[in-house]
This record gives structure tokens, sequence and C-alpha cells, in this order.
């Protein structure tokens, strides 16, 4: 009768890694004697399973078994002496005493009962290991859970530096074909480490803190599986709640306003100022007449560049003194300067007192004043009544070049053109175009205004779209009004195609060779 043991077998909740794992596992079962009497598998993943295990613990005595048994031995003692005999000649006795103990484990009769392993020593932390030097298997190191890393610890040398955004990635299928795992396994232990898989690329990520860092999971636009992390982020302040004060103290600090004096957005709601308190406006000074136009005008002067003197831009002086620029153009024409029609016209001097001044227009058509001390063999022309002392120039200040609007009744042509031209876009045919609702809230100007300004230098606005324009010439260009199918009123430009001739007559240009006779 024989005597049993029984032992349980498991994989463990994930499974065996590999197939050859579990081979390796039920064949070290069959090494020693282990006999499965049940064995079970989850239906979801075949290397997993649970069973039951048994051998015997005494044999059953038989005549045949005790004669092999005996010869065995025998067999087994004489290969014993032979192989003593041949180490003894050529080992150290220090190895020679190894191999005998080795022997007399291997001479001992097989009497059907397994080696006792002594476990006396198992309570001693220093004591060595049953197995010696070998080394230890794959399955040993796979239940080494001490030495293996973290999930990850592991991911981190795999990882690149994200393209869009802060931190680290690295793709699910990188890191399985880096591991020799299946997909699925890689997203398996993303589960159970505290992940969450989004189901698409809208999904919202959720993170989870791991040693300082955060983690989290996306998918792209191809649908592959990022594992991302970065940094978690340290708090800077915190909220604290503020005291509201009642009652206007806008009159202290000289007239400014702290953070807790601010009014709250709720107070300011409706307002256009957007819960900021308005600005006092104070209606602007008229332009002086006269030399007195010059006096106000030469602080915000800057040095000419190409020349001596200084020079100021109109549409930059008209918003420092808070004037249009056709306003300012008619003061300087009332002096008796001369706004030119062309860039490259030659400048038409203005004696006021010791000085003289004149108008040039730039390469992009703004308005430029200029003055400087007169020279005794400049030649000028006579300053305009009541323009008789000008005082020397005060130091220059900085000007800038912007379009701006003539917007006063009856301007100057040119000036308005001028300052227009700089704000058309060239369009597909060559020509240069702008919408006049669009070009009036850039001179942050009314529409209507800045249509009758147009209609003032020239211009006619068209009744239907397909009516013949008026067009109006200044600077070798052409400018005219019409209206597109939405009714919308546009302001076009162009070069002329007429060119100036040597005797002064303007003759159309030459679209085409003739075609030669005969």
């Amino acid at each position: 009768m024989s005597l049993w043991e029984y032992k349980v077998i498991t994989s463990g909740k994930g499974g065996f890694a590999s197939p050859a794992l579990m081979e390796k596992f039920l064949n070290e079962l069959g090494r020693e004697e282990w006999e499965i009497i049940h064995f079970q598998t989850q239906p979801d993943n075949l290397l997993a399973f649970t069973g039951l295990a048994r051998r015997t613990t005494q044999r059953d005595w038989s005549l045949q078994d005790a004669a092999a048994a005996a010869a065995a031995a025998e067999a087994e003692k004489l290969r014993a002496e032979f192989a003593a005999k041949f180490q003894a000649a050529t080992a150290a006795p220090a190895a020679e005493e190894k191999s005998a103990s080795f022997l007399d484990e291997k001479v001992a009769p097989d009497d059907g009962f397994r080696k006792p392993i002594d476990t006396s020593r198992d309570d001693d932390p220093e004591a060595e290991d049953d197995k010696g030097d070998e080394e230890k298997d794959e399955w040993d190191q796979l239940n080494a859970e001490d030495e293996l890393p973290s999930f990850f610890d592991a991911l981190k040398p795999h990882m690149r530096r994200n393209q869009r955004g802060p931190g680290m990635s690295v793709g699910v299928d990188y890191l399985a074909k880096k591991w020799g795992l299946a997909e699925e396994d890689i997203k398996g232990a993303l589960v159970e480490c505290g992940l969450q898989i989004p189901a698409d690329e809208n999904a919202k990520p959720v993170y989870i803190e791991y040693d300082g860092d955060l983690f989290w999971v996306n998918i792209n636009r191809r649908g592959e599986l990022w594992i991302n992390t970065r940094e978690k982020p340290r708090p800077v302040f915190r909220i604290v709640q503020g005291t509201r004060v009642e009652g206007d103290t806008g009159t202290e600090n000289g007239g400014r306003r702290t953070e807790a004096e601010a009014p709250k957005p709720a107070e300011a709601a409706g307002e256009s100022s957007g819960g900021r308190a308005p600005k006092p406006e104070t209606p602007p000074e008229p332009l002086p007449a006269g030399p007195a136009l010059l006096e106000k005008v030469r602080p915000h002067m800057r040095r000419n560049r190409r020349g001596p003197g200084g020079s100021g831009s109109a549409s930059f002086l008209s918003r420092a003194l808070r004037c249009s620029e056709a306003e300012l153009t008619a003061g300087f024409q009332a002096l008796g300067l001369v706004v030119p029609g062309k860039a490259d016209d030659k400048p038409v001097f203005v004696e006021v007192g010791a000085e003289l001044w004149w108008l040039n227009l730039d390469s992009r058509g703004g308005l430029w004043i200029n003055g400087r001390d007169k020279d005794s063999g400049d030649a000028a022309a006579p300053a305009a009544p009541g323009a008789t002392a000008a005082s020397p120039a005060t130091a220059p200040a900085s000007a800038e070049l912007a379009p701006a609007a003539a917007t006063a009744p009856a301007p100057e042509a040119g000036a308005v053109l001028a300052a227009v031209r700089l704000l058309l876009k060239e369009t597909k045919t060559g020509a240069v175009a702008g919408r006049a609702d669009r070009l009036a809230e850039e001179l942050g100007k009314p529409a209507e205004e800045f249509v009758a300004t147009l209609v003032g230098a020239g211009l006619k606005v068209p009744e239907k779209s397909r009516e013949k324009p008026v067009f109006v010439e200044h600077a070798g260009e052409i400018f005219w009004l019409n209206k597109n199918a939405k009714d919308e009123l546009w302001l076009n430009a162009k070069a002329s195609k007429y060119a100036d001739q040597g005797d002064g007559e303007k003759k159309p240009a030459r679209r085409g060779r003739k075609k030669e006779e005969g």
C-alpha cells in the first residue's frame, strides 16, 4: 500500500509570461516525481492555471524491484570506485574529500525514500542556500520579485522627450518589441498599476502618482497607445480671500487705485471699460496758426537722417498733437508750405525767421515736415503772412511712420490719397485695393466720414456695381471707387497707363507691338 503527499500548484494571478516557462515548471514537477491529478486553466488566459499534484512517500515492495535495485546499486558501486581511483590521481586532496561525500550519496541504495531536507537552519539569515553556487534558472529569477524593477522604473530607460508637451513618453508597441511581450500583457500591467486606458483620443487623461511623478495613458489619432510621465507640479501660491473696501478712495495716491480699491467685475457690468475706471476725457486743444504751430511741432521732431536739421512725420505729429493729419496739413499750407505731388519732387523751401521749412513725401507716400537753420546762400520762398519769427530748434524727439486718414473738410487730394495708399493691399490683378469700412476701422474713423473724405478728394461713389468709375490720378497711379456684387464699397489703385513724355504731353502707353504691314 502506498502513502501519498499532496501539493497545490498554481501559476499565479497573471499566469506565465510564455509557454516555455509553463513547460519548464511542469517538467520540474515530473522530475520530482509529482503526479498532476487535477489541472484547470482560466478561460481568458491559457497560461494561468490551478491544480493538485501528488507523489508517493513509500513504494510497494516486490522481488523484481529489489533485484533490479541491487543490480543497479552494484553497478553504481563499481563505477564509483573506478571514478574515485581516477580522481585520486589527478585532483587535490580538498577535491577528493568533496568527491567522496558526493559518491557516498550516489552509492547509497535506493530504498524508496527521498533524501530529507535539513530545516534546522531555516531561521538563520546568514545560512547559505542548499543549491550552493548553482546558477539560478529562469524560473527562479522570475520568482525573485525583489530583484526585478517596478513597472514604472522599467519604463524610464525607454522613454523619450514628449514632442507635444512637457515630460517623457513611450509607445506600448515599442515596449512590446523591446521586452518581447504581447501588447495585451503590457495593457494588463497598466490596468494592474492603476492606469486607465482611454476610449479614444478625445478622452480626458487620468493621472496617477508614483515616486513624485505623474503618469497617464493617451491614444493618438492613429490609435497608438502611449504612456506619458512628467514631474508633479509644485504649488507656488495659496488662495486667500481679500477684504472688500466700501466707498470711493480713488482720490488717494494721486488718483490711482490699488488692487483692493479697484471695482469688482460684477460692479462694472454693462460698462464698456471692462471693469476699469474710465479715464477723464479732455477736449483737444485747437491747433495754433502761423509760427506758433511750428513751435508746437518742433519738440516732437527728431534729427534728420539725410541732412541737417530735424524732421517729423505728419501721421506721428497728428497723434502727438491730438488732431487729424488733414488739419495739420492745412496748418502747414497756411504757412506757405507746399505739399509735393510725388516722392521725388524737389522741395519748396519757405523761410520762417532764421530757419528754412519744407514738406516732402517718403517712398510710401507719408508726409514729412523738415526744418533747419538758414544758410547765407539758400534761396527760399517768402513765408505766409503772419509767419515772421521762430525760435531755434529744440532737442529732437523720436517719431514713427504710420498712416492716418484725412478727415477735415475740403482736404488736399494728394495728402488724402497718399495716406490711404499705405493701407491698400495687392490683388491678383496687379492692382491694390481695400474695403472702405475696413479702411475706416483701421484709421479709427466712422465709415461715412471716411467716404466723405474720399469724395472730397475727387472720387465718386458709384450707385451700381457696373457703373463706370471716376478716376483720380496721384503720384503716377489712378484711384477709383467701385461696388461689388455684395454692394460693398472698395477703394482701388493701380499704376497709370499714361507716361510723361519729354514735350510735356501725356500719351497712352502702347500695350502691344503693332502688326507689320505687307
